[in-house]
């Protein structure tokens, strides 16, 4: 590994070539550590929560056993403190209801902002934002696959309770934090098979989130965001709450809409959708997952998609308006070496779409020029971003490179392995 005066010439050399094209690469790293990128709390338990949960259901699944697993709020909020400390940039953290804090058995549907004064105290000494979730997974009242969309309105109405609550939950964050708290709104409510009735549940789901977003409360503490999705496990033939039937939704009553990188059709791209939403939609979230075949919430690579996803914020001016989280949960290997890897993923992309001469290129097409685009693009991504990441790092006080690895592999053995 360089040390760090190489760090500084290569920098040096990666600098000039830059402005060669127009580029300050110092704007352009101010630019990628502002973004905030929200982790997600979940991969550090294997999305179990605090309320006792051995395993999941609802369309959740996580598979491996790799020792370590966080067990409780000091254990995670630990292991989340080692994973910030290797990861540059602003770092939010996203929270689900089912990691409440309290000394006695708490409903979920009762579910208030005392319980996450741990979570909020944590965030403010770190002086970071937390995002929110609802959970309607894993709990009794799932019944046939159907949670807010039941047919029992018992069930309905638990879940409406559950999920207004969530709401006063997140203004409260964002208030602790002076930051907004996304919530995001998924349910896991679908059938193995085709229903006789599509549209019935929809019906009662439109009905429970007018019920749910009623009350107005200032986007200066919490925002609202919906998720969409194709099919899950035990929804394999009808998701109730469908990509289309969100964005129809969020076109309609002004929420936000969250993109999930593995909600869709594999032959689909969330890059290509960004655009589209932008024009109707004021502001959306993305999950950058990684599904594989399926919505299997895969570790983040510094892939194609992730690149594209990345440079189509980048190049549309979006910044403000796209907020960026991440999501998946793998079990299978040491899990604060999973959230680095697709956090530092995300940030490498997000940076490398701030140093692309992205004027240049629409210079060139709105002058007809294909050929130039075509070739232009191809070959700016041979520029010597990394270069540039290496020193935002070496400037950040994070590890450069795969340093970061000894360091976690020191915590494992010094911390997680005691954990049985």
């Amino acid at each position: 590994m360089m040390n760090k005066q190489s760090i500084e010439k290569a920098y040096e050399a990666a600098k000039e070539i830059y402005a060669q094209v127009g580029i300050d690469t110092d704007k352009a790293i101010k630019r990628a550590n502002d973004k905030p990128i929200s982790l997600h709390c979940w991969q550090g338990d294997d999305v179990l929560g605090f309320e006792g949960t051995a395993s999941l259901s609802g369309g959740i699944q996580t598979t491996g056993n790799y020792p370590g697993r966080a067990r409780n709020a000091s254990e995670l909020r630990a292991d989340l403190d080692k994973a910030l400390s290797l990861i540059p940039g602003s770092n939010k953290v996203a929270l689900h209801a089912i990691y409440r804090e309290s000394d006695t058995p708490v409903d979920r549907a009762k579910v208030q902002p005392e319980h996450f004064t741990g979570w909020a105290d944590w965030a403010v000494d770190r002086k970071i934002g937390l995002d929110f979730n609802q959970s309607l997974f894993s709990h009794d009242y799932n019944t046939n696959g159907l949670t807010i969309s039941s047919p029992d309105k018992a069930v309905r109405d638990y879940w409406i309770e559950h999920s207004i609550n969530c709401r006063k939950i997140s203004e409260y964050l964002g208030k602790r934090c002076g930051m907004p708290s996304i919530t995001n709104f998924w349910i896991p409510d679908g059938t193995k098979d085709i229903p006789a009735d599509r549209y019935a549940p929809r019906a009662r789901l439109a009905e429970a989130m007018d019920i749910v977003f009623k009350e107005k409360i200032d986007p200066k503490y919490h925002k609202d965001t919906i998720e969409g999705k194709l099919f899950g496990i035990g929804s394999e033939s009808y998701v109730v709450g469908s990509n289309d039937f969100y964005l129809a939704y969020a076109a309609k009553n002004g929420c936000m809409l969250t993109a999930d990188v593995g909600h869709y059709h594999p032959t689909e791209q969330v890059s290509d959708k960004i655009s589209a939403y932008m024009c109707f939609i004021d502001e959306i979230m993305l999950h950058v997952s990684r599904g594989v075949r399926w919505d299997s919430d895969h570790v983040v690579l510094m892939d194609n998609e992730l690149v594209s996803i990345m440079s189509e914020i980048v190049r549309g001016g979006f910044d403000d308006r796209v907020n960026i989280a991440l999501d998946y949960f793998d079990a299978s290997i040491n899990r604060i070496a999973a959230w680095v890897t697709g956090a530092r993923n995300a940030r490498k992309a997000y940076l490398r779409a701030c140093l692309e001469p992205v004027e240049i290129l629409k210079k060139k097409e709105q002058e007809g020029d294909t050929t130039a685009v075509f070739v232009l693009t191809e070959e700016y991504k041979a520029l010597p971003w990394s270069a540039v990441f290496d020193y935002y790092c070496l400037t950040s006080g994070m590890p450069v490179g795969y340093t970061w690895l000894d360091n976690v592999k020191e915590y494992e053995g010094s911390v997680l392995a005691a954990r049985k």
